[in-house]
């Protein structure tokens, strides 16, 4: 097929990289935007979207990757994915939006694609930002990419340490509102007393030590993004004035009677169950609802473990920047091990102390074990089926060699499938995999 002059000069004038595919992923036409981005140093035209993109030799659903394509053909309309895709920059997650052009039967003849990058997040260590590539993250970070654009109320839910505020900045950043302020209000540090005020601010005179009019937290975030974090701790009393603001886009300072206009987008976040505290009568339920517009689980870090040699490239990079660290794989296997049920914040502890422990470059299995041992021992307990037989006296490397023991035991007794140990280990099939084939190298 070849495309109409006037399609591909469309296509050639917006500034979002766009191409031009058949029903076989044949690039037809490509703009400027997407040269730039996906191939600098040659042409798309007649080459597969897939290879451009991903350097696969078969479509994005044969690889294990969401098609847009493929859904499209399917739904019958466009499609909207999150993938990660081979830029001039390395590999980026790109948000792609694909809209079916059909002929006068109604038969999809070829599809143009929109791909805007999502720089938010990244999947290689990086110094700032969200980071990660599994399976969890990616459903995450397309729910992020989805409603960003939107000036839906984005409530975020997941337990503490797992990032809830560089979620809340990436919805903030991949907005419309990106060029006003993002600010932050820590629900459970304020006093009932000092809440309303701190929020909505106050007039001069309206109580004791009120001596200057102040604007609030609300007005700081004006035509930006005002954060709500832990806002299941905010008092029942003050729940109602924050439903009035939401409903209503109105709030009044203490001491005023002047109503004002609140131009922001909210987004929350709690670690406690908002279902249970609406069925305790301890939060209050038109609230709870008007919250929870868009919500969105952040995954706990025993949920992306395959995330976690990502996570540690770039968190030793923050705790010791100057030192150039790197881990040793018995160190990493054994940080691959624990439950890390303060999430990413108690990793990040965790790395830092082992790093304090560590004299040389490289951080072995014995730093780490170290550090283990000097912190919450519940906290950091390997699983008793994974070391048999572990005391206290464990040498260093030990510790990772006997959990290789006792996961070898554990596959040589295990009757059912691969994903049946895995989710009675409480990781993932692939690092299940990954594991198993640490072991039988190491025979």
């Amino acid at each position: 097929m070849k495309p109409f002059p006037e399609l591909m000069s469309f296509i050639e004038s917006l500034p979002e990289p766009h191409i031009l595919f058949d029903t076989q992923y044949r690039i037809l036409a490509a703009n400027a935007a997407y040269r730039r981005q996906f191939s600098p140093d040659r042409s798309v035209v007649g080459r597969t979207c897939f290879d451009v993109s991903h350097r696969f030799s078969v479509p994005c659903d044969q690889a294990g990757e969401s098609c847009p394509l493929v859904r499209s053909r399917e739904s019958g309309q466009r499609e909207r994915v999150l993938h990660l895709h081979h830029t001039s920059k390395g590999e980026e997650y790109v948000s792609i939006e694909l809209a079916p052009l059909q002929d006068a039967s109604g038969l999809q003849t070829c599809y143009v694609e929109k791909m805007e990058p999502l720089k938010v997040a990244q999947s290689q260590p990086t110094a700032q930002g969200l980071i990660g590539r599994s399976a969890s993250f990616m459903t995450m970070l397309g729910l992020v990419a989805r409603v960003a654009p939107s000036q839906a109320t984005v409530l975020l839910l997941g337990e503490s340490g797992t990032g809830k505020e560089l979620v809340a900045r990436a919805v903030h950043e991949a907005s419309t509102r990106a060029s006003k302020a993002l600010v932050p209000v820590d629900c459970s540090s304020l006093p009932e007393n000092l809440f309303e005020s701190e929020l909505f601010g106050h007039e001069r005179g309206a109580f004791t030590g009120a001596n200057t009019a102040r604007g609030g937290l609300v007005e700081a975030a004006s035509g930006g993004t005002l954060f709500l974090d832990e806002v299941g701790d905010i008092p029942l009393s003050m729940q109602v004035k924050l439903l009035r603001l939401l409903e209503t886009g109105t709030y009044r300072r203490v001491g005023s009677t002047e109503q004002r206009h609140a131009d922001i987008r909210v987004v929350s976040a709690t670690h406690r169950d908002l279902d249970q505290m609406v069925a305790q009568g301890k939060f209050r339920e038109d609230l709870y609802y008007r919250l929870s517009t868009f919500p969105i689980h952040l995954p706990a870090l025993r949920e992306r473990q395959d995330d976690i040699s990502l996570l540690c490239a770039a968190l030793l990079e923050r705790v010791s920047p100057q030192r150039k660290l790197n881990l040793s794989d018995s160190a990493l296997q054994l940080l691959q091990t624990q439950t890390y049920p303060g999430n990413v914040r108690e990793l990040r502890n965790l790395l830092e102390r082992s790093a304090l422990l560590c004299d040389g470059s490289q951080l072995q299995d014995s730093h780490v074990q170290q550090a283990l041992q000097s912190g919450r021992k519940t906290s950091f307990e390997l699983p008793a089926a994974l070391a048999p037989g572990l005391g206290t006296e464990a040498k260093p490397g030990a510790l990772a060699k006997m959990a290789q023991a006792g996961l070898r035991e554990m596959v040589r007794s295990h009757t059912g499938s691969r994903a049946e140990l895995a989710a009675q280990l409480g990781i993932s099939e692939r690092s299940l995999y990954r594991k198993l084939k640490s072991i039988e190298d190491s025979i």
